[in-house]
């Protein structure tokens, strides 16, 4: 990591300030520096009960739980999909992230799947949810290509929940081939792409290609390398062939990136929320002199 945090703040900022175009990929770090977190307590104080029946650890590997009954099931997810999606509000390092990029030409990609893009005022058509949603179920089978917002029964499910398990009669069905439904999520073959899935991935694409040769900075937040193949390898490559671009990354680990893209990376593995408001502050004063 080259150069002091002030230097690095100060390289950042001025990137932002002047740059023609602006790609975000988010991944769980971001949501994690957000306050969104899957483990410690949030997770105890929100799943006592579930955590009591079957002795989960945490709101990641509980999401693979092997319920015996889809009444067991829906009760954990309708609190799983409430807590990460409904009840939490926009949190305040994504209104900084806007505050700071709204005045570029900017769009996002993000693995994640809370929402949080959308409720910091991202319009539809700048932002990629590669890996799907809370908000919506699917066919268990994909057995055809529509999503159905969960707003509505996940509300019932959580008011009926007695002893971990949901009623019967809310157990969701497929309206198609009538077997169980599940939440869009990338976690198997079936993962459902709507037909604003792939609107999304065309406006990306587009957007990428007006990239080329152009004044670009890839803003790389909290991205590991659980899925490095969505944002953070193509980010690197895209730097890499491209004279005029360069990677800001934000991350706790794996800060380093590809040798060749040395001076044109700038790393951070502070705190998230104190570089963002940092870079954020800065770039207010550079507009505050112009």
């Amino acid at each position: 990591m080259s150069g002091g945090y002030s230097q690095r703040i100060e390289r950042a900022g001025k990137a932002i300030q002047n740059t023609e175009k602006l790609v975000i990929g988010a991944g769980a770090g971001l949501s994690a520096a957000s306050g969104i977190e899957y483990n410690g307590r949030r997770f105890t104080d929100n799943f006592k009960p579930f955590i009591e029946k079957y002795g989960m650890n945490d709101l990641y590997t509980s999401s693979f739980y092997p319920f015996s009954t889809q009444e067991e099931k829906w009760a954990y997810w309708a609190k799983h999909i409430s807590l990460n999606l409904f009840e939490t509000p926009v949190k305040d390092l994504y209104l900084m992230i806007m505050e700071m990029i709204s005045s570029k030409d900017y769009f996002v990609i993000t693995t994640n799947v809370e929402g949080q893009f959308r409720k910091a005022g991202v319009e539809e058509p700048r932002f990629f949810e590669v890996q799907g949603n809370y908000g919506y179920f699917q066919c268990e089978k994909a057995c055809h290509d529509k999503l159905y917002n969960n707003e509505k029964i996940v509300a019932q499910m959580l008011s009926e929940t007695t002893e971990c398990r949901i009623p019967s009669h809310l157990v969701p069905k497929c309206p198609v081939c009538g077997g169980n439904m599940e939440v869009n999520l990338r976690k198997d073959n079936y993962f459902v792409q709507d037909s604003k899935w792939y609107t999304s991935e065309d406006n990306y694409r587009k957007f990428i290609s007006s990239t080329e040769g152009k004044s670009t900075l890839f803003l790389e937040l909290g991205v590991g390398y659980n899925t490095p193949g969505i944002i953070r390898f193509p980010f690197e490559a895209m730097v890499r062939n491209n004279p005029n671009a360069l990677l800001i990354r934000l991350n706790r680990n794996h800060t380093e990136g590809m040798s060749e893209n040395l001076g044109s990376t700038i790393s951070f593995n502070e705190d998230m929320k104190s570089v963002i408001g940092d870079v954020r502050n800065y770039c207010l004063k550079l507009t505050n002199r112009l």
